[in-house]
């Protein structure tokens, strides 16, 4: 469906009160930015700031949804005969290979890390952030292998994809803000993966193979 005009400008506005709340909290971090400020900085209301973000925090992790459910749709979307482990291996070094903003590989991002540690409240909005994803890739776990509500395995293999996932964003942010560059750290990262492909069993390399379709 065609978005509207009115869908089309609600859009808008909340990417723009978005982008100019992230230029404030990069400026002047976090907890020196109040949502007056914002609201005054993108000529809106208070109110209206928080008709889109209902959180200060909200602000800051603007594009979380996308990356909340992702390694779920890797998993859901791996190739015939590919476990869920080697979907998202494969996923993250195709990332990492390319040098994606997406996986933090870019100019400035040292500038976002260091929001980040500098707010305690945006390090407990991260925490909730991992531990939906690893709740989305548990679920998704399974649906996927039809596994029951009392089974364990889905939580432990979900945990240890995760695990990955999270070795490969803790790595890239403490390098970027060593003053690393992008490509550098690409490098570093894809040997990373190697060793972590090492250190997983059979179990979880082998868990949930898409059969043939």
């Amino acid at each position: 469906m065609a978005e509207g005009l009115r869908e089309r400008k609600k859009r808008q506005t909340r990417q723009y009160i978005s982008d100019v709340a992230t230029g404030l909290f990069l400026e002047r971090g976090f907890e020196a930015v109040t949502v007056a400020e914002i609201a005054a900085a993108a000529d809106v209301s208070v109110n209206t700031v928080y008709n889109y973000f209902p959180a200060k925090e909200d602000l800051f992790f603007d594009r979380s949804a996308g990356v909340t459910d992702r390694l779920a749709r890797w998993i859901r979307g791996r190739d015939a005969g590919e476990s869920a482990a080697r979907a998202v291996l494969r996923e993250l070094r195709g990332e990492v290979e390319a040098v994606s903003p997406r996986v933090g590989l870019m100019e400035g991002y040292d500038r976002f890390m260091r929001v980040i540690h500098a707010a305690p409240a945006l390090r407990s909005r991260l925490w909730s952030l991992q531990q939906e994803i690893h709740d989305n890739v548990a679920a998704a776990l399974r649906e996927e292998t039809g596994a029951g509500a009392e089974d364990p395995l889905p939580d432990l293999i979900a945990g240890q994809v995760c695990w990955v996932h999270e070795a490969v964003f803790v790595t890239i942010g403490r390098e970027m803000v060593a003053g690393r560059k992008p490509a550098e750290v690409s490098r570093e990262v894809l040997a990373l993966l190697d060793d972590i492909e090492d250190l997983l069993s059979e179990k979880v390399l082998n868990y949930a193979v898409r059969g043939a379709l």
